[in-house]
This record gives C-alpha cells, structure tokens and sequence, in this order.
C-alpha cells in the first residue's frame, strides 16, 4: 500500500508514524532504529496527513475519502478524541503554530 504521511514523534526517539493510502486506511508506528512496526490502526479512510501535536501525545490525522475529515487521536491508545468535518475535498496539508495551539488543513 502507498505511504501517504509521515511524521517523526516529538515525544519518543525514534516513533514514526505513517499513513496509508484508499487501499490500505491504516495509521503505522514504527521503531526507526529497527524497523519493528509497534502497532496499525485502520482509520477507515485514507490518511493524507499526519502531525503530532507538540505538547500532548496526541497525533492528528487528515484523510480523504469518503469523509475528508480530521481526527485527533491519543497516543499509544489510539483513542479517538475528536473528529473534525467541513472540507469537501481530501485533506492534503497540516500545519501547527508555533505555540501549538492552533492547526490549519488546506484540502
């Protein structure tokens, strides 16, 4: 499956996270330094982006189809803590703000 995003974890050496494409749906953590994957879960659409917020291990996750939404996840548990709608288009950029207190999606 097409890797879609990417992000490097600011709270633990080595977590990535990736995000997988409309066939594969999944969010992937993995050892950097060994490759090991840590866990997957299945988001239930593709996931065009990724970006962990700064100060909470929280990751946010920006898909495409069907429901080109947002979803904000804690991490290790992978709890779903919100989902943000509106766009009408995938969801393909995510940016922070400097004080991590604000994110902007472009679809």
């Amino acid at each position: 499956a097409a890797v879609k995003a990417l992000a490097w974890s600011p709270h633990e050496r080595n977590l990535l996270a990736t995000g997988g494409g409309t066939a594969d749906r999944t969010i992937k953590f993995w050892n950097g330094q060994t490759g090991a994957m840590l866990n997957s879960i299945d988001t239930g659409s593709q996931v065009c982006a990724l970006q962990w917020n700064p100060f909470e291990k929280e990751i946010l996750s920006s898909h495409g189809f069907a429901r080109n939404q947002l979803c904000l996840w804690k991490y290790p548990t992978m709890a779903k803590v919100k989902e943000f709608e509106g766009h009408t288009a995938r969801v393909l950029h995510m940016a922070c703000s400097p004080d991590g207190g604000t994110v902007v999606s472009a679809a």
